[in-house]
């Protein structure tokens, strides 16, 4: 498993990266020049300025969201452990945001580490394949994530209280 990047919770809100605003502007930008001072003069019969200012701004924002979702793919990538060179380039090459759509249905859940042995575990393990270390509460039947305060599994039933769950992993009431 690549060593993925670390990103904290509070830095959520900088997941898309300054170059990748700057370039979503100049793109914008470099939209609306095209569309209100280059096309008009190649046209004969101008539409109605109406229609002229909602697909100005229309292909403006798309033009700039574009360059914004590679710009978050460029930053989520490493903290899932992908390669953030093959889904930019995924997503520059396949056309009308296919390679964005891709990268969503495809990508890998969020790596942790263990907190006893460091190791990078997926946030979905139960437990540390490197330790046996349990890193989520779950069901002693049937092995399903359970929240902590479940007195009973929502999948099969199972009586929690009977299972022998970590004390750091129970809710202390």
């Amino acid at each position: 498993m690549r060593d993925p990047q670390s990103i904290a919770v509070n830095e959520d809100a900088r997941m898309i990266p300054v170059w990748s605003i700057v370039v979503a502007i100049a793109a914008f930008v470099l939209v609306e020049y095209y569309f209100w001072l280059v096309l008009p003069d190649q046209q004969h019969h101008a539409p109605p300025l109406g229609f002229r200012i909602y697909f100005n701004l229309s292909w403006g924002v798309l033009a700039a969201l574009y360059f914004l979702m590679v710009g978050y793919v460029s930053k989520d990538a490493p903290r899932r452990a992908m390669s953030s060179r093959f889904w930019m380039a995924i997503c520059f090459v396949m056309p009308c945001g296919i390679g964005a759509v891709l990268y969503f249905l495809l990508r890998q859940p969020e790596v942790s580490r263990c907190p006893a042995c460091s190791t990078h575990v997926q946030s979905d393990f139960h437990f540390c394949p490197q330790c046996n270390y349990q890193l989520t509460a779950n069901c002693g039947n049937c092995f399903r994530t359970v929240r902590a305060t479940d007195q009973f599994c929502t999948r099969c039933g199972h009586e929690l209280s009977g299972d022998h769950m970590p004390a750091r992993l129970r809710v202390l009431g």
